[in-house]
């Protein structure tokens, strides 16, 4: 999910990622044992895009477990994210990169990022997920679906349907309502293009994109601007006098609004347009050069560990791939599950993503 895809609710999701990077230090060495020795290290670097968090706890508990602590090293949003981490190949900033999904995996595959690895407890995970099942190159942690959200209310005070598929977002009635993120440095943004790819064929998507450009969509440069700022819907969008009532965010987005509130309410403030989704998968992967090889495997094992699943849809609200997890009662009440989304073959994503940006960016920023 970058996420998640990802999806943290503003000011508290900084403040969790604030604390896990506090709990587990900032990998010098004197404190935690480790050293500039990769043999020998204590440490284990994880690089992941900036929605990357988890439970203080649950991070301890792989202390414990295996003696090396985790420090997070955040990259921006997850296409940034892989962008850096090819243009550092050979030379890694860490041992693990955790946020590569099916929109960008052909690029990190490509450019040779990751050493095999098979992960313990790997058979506890689906099939359908294991996209690189032969090689293992990769090994999927999380799940999720990029769909437009809406703000309840505005549609309430309109007396206005909320859209539910692609083809309503088109209409005069939506004009100037919907910010998405650019696919150029996003994964949501990406992951809604190639949606919109999946749905209208390589021909038809483009004269879909000047229709939505036609009807005022605005663009923002990551999940966070566009959620936390432009959104009104959001906590974060609502402090900032958003007037926008439609992003591009994902299906698992309402629980973050109601586990930030204070107090809860009983339903979410914000929906779900189920027509308009694209299945994400986030994979996790052994950096080649890394300096803590070993501390990297018991990551990534760590990572599909029924503990670790069960702590990311509270905390990066993503759903977890292994088939032991169970889903945290308030996730389960105000997510919705989307029984169609839109899907697309990763080789075809890997032979047009690059010209689909490109012809984007051509088409919907000049």
């Amino acid at each position: 999910m970058s996420t998640t895809k990802k999806i943290t609710a503003g000011a508290a999701a900084a403040a969790l990622g604030a604390l896990t990077l506090t709990a587990c230090g900032d990998g010098s060495g004197s404190g935690d044992g480790g050293t500039t020795d990769g043999a020998k290290s204590k440490t284990v670097t994880l690089v992941s895009h900036d929605s990357f968090v988890a439970s203080d706890a649950v991070l301890k508990e792989f202390t414990q477990r295996t003696g090396y602590t985790v420090k997070v090293l955040k990259s921006g949003d997850a296409v940034e994210a892989v962008n850096k981490a090819v243009l550092t190949k050979g030379a890694p900033q860490g041992d693990v990169f955790f946020g590569v999904d099916n929109t960008t995996l052909s690029r990190a595959l490509d450019n040779d990022l990751f050493e095999p690895y098979e992960a313990k407890g790997l058979d506890r995970v689906d099939d359908a997920v294991q996209l690189d099942k032969d090689k293992h190159r990769v090994t999927p942690v999380d799940s999720g679906d990029i769909c437009v959200n809406y703000d309840k209310k505005y549609f309430a005070d309109k007396k206005l349907a909320p859209p539910q598929t692609l083809e309503d977002l088109v209409e005069p009635a939506y004009r100037n309502l919907l910010v998405v993120e650019n696919p150029e440095r996003s994964s949501p943004g990406l992951g809604f293009l190639l949606g919109t790819a999946a749905a209208y064929g390589d021909d038809g998507w483009q004269d879909y994109w000047k229709k939505l450009k036609d009807n005022g969509v605005k663009v923002a440069e990551s999940w966070e601007i566009a959620y936390n700022q432009e959104f009104s819907g959001s906590a974060g969008g609502k402090q900032a006098k958003a007037e926008r009532p439609l992003v591009v965010s994902y299906a698992s987005s309402p629980p973050a609004e109601v586990l930030y509130s204070d107090p809860q309410p009983a339903e979410a403030p914000t929906g779900v347009s189920t027509g308009t989704c694209f299945r994400q998968v986030e994979f996790a992967g052994l950096l080649k050069g890394a300096k803590n090889e070993e501390g990297g495997k018991a990551l990534i094992d760590f990572m599909i560990s029924k503990k670790f699943q069960e702590d990311m849809p509270l905390n990066m609200f993503v759903h977890p791939v292994a088939e032991d997890a169970q889903l945290p009662e308030l996730f389960t009440r105000h997510g919705v599950v989307v029984d169609k989304p839109r899907t697309m073959d990763p080789e075809k994503i890997a032979e047009n993503r690059d010209q689909w940006v490109q012809s984007w960016s051509s088409l919907v920023l000049k």
